[in-house]
């Protein structure tokens, strides 16, 4: 297994619900995301999107099966398997500068190296003119690329989104997953990036896993040429990957995704 892969075999992950049942949020997931591959996990909520990927992170240990990481068993959490979740986890109380360096300090970085690895993932997400700055100075979408930063400067060969951009307004979103695009051809980092947005996993993607109970409901290779802007979306390709998804979900009427999309489907 080379540095970088996960592997998830035969992942099962129970809970107690309060009700006395037991709930399979995951339900015997079986994929493997090779080196430096970009994959988005699609499906409806609390469908065992995010406990995937908090089961890789070691948030959550899996009830039966197994995740490696790069050929370790995952047992728990660690640096180089960062998050980056929807809710806004900067630090309030720490500067941009430090925010970013606070992954680099736990990892014993020294001061000199840690001040050129802070400034330049600061240049990479376009905010060296805020490294001084509190984030409640910052918009929102600024705070997500402090978010985005901290997690690049670590160096970990992996990296963990759950929706990441949910919560943004569209030209911040659209100029967000750009920034990332950049960022993972630059460094090829493995990323599992959950999504409900089916057109955003378009552009993201190299595969796209669809979740539905649990259980991993299709693997779908997107071979759609790179850089994908929003034209590529209305190639007969992508149509057909938003209805083989939206068939996979119950939404079986993809027509009026076409039709929006200005291709008339068949």
């Amino acid at each position: 297994m080379s540095q970088g892969e996960i592997v998830l075999d035969n992942v099962h992950c129970r809970f107690r619900h309060v009700s006395g049942r037991t709930v399979a949020a995951l339900d015997g997931v079986d994929v493997t995301v090779p080196a430096g591959q970009l994959v988005c996990l699609v499906g409806p909520s609390g469908h065992g999107k995010s406990t995937l990927l908090r089961v890789v992170a070691g948030l959550t240990p899996p009830t039966e099966g197994s995740v490696h990481a790069g050929g370790e068993k995952v047992t728990g959490p660690a640096v180089d398997r960062p998050m980056v979740f929807q809710e806004d986890t900067v630090f309030p109380w720490m500067r941009v500068t430090d925010n970013v360096e606070f992954g680099l300090r736990a990892q014993g970085v020294g001061d000199a190296e840690r001040r050129r690895t802070v400034a330049r993932w600061l240049e990479e997400v376009g905010l060296t003119d805020f490294a001084d700055s509190w984030p409640k100075e910052l918009s929102g979408g600024m705070r997500k690329r402090v978010a985005v930063a901290t997690v690049f400067a670590t160096g970990a060969p992996y990296l963990l989104m759950d929706e990441p951009f949910g919560a943004l307004d569209y030209v911040t979103r659209l100029s967000l997953q750009n920034m990332l695009l950049d960022l993972w051809r630059e460094t090829r980092r493995t990323i599992l990036f959950v999504t409900h947005d089916v057109e955003e996993a378009l552009v993201l993607a190299d595969r796209i896993l669809v979740m539905r109970s649990g259980r991993l409901e299709d693997d779908i290779e997107v071979s759609l040429p790179r850089p994908r802007d929003e034209d590529i979306r209305a190639r007969p390709e992508a149509v057909a990957i938003t209805k083989r998804i939206h068939r996979h979900l119950g939404l079986d009427d993809a027509a009026p995704v076409a039709a929006r999309m200005g291709v008339t489907t068949s």
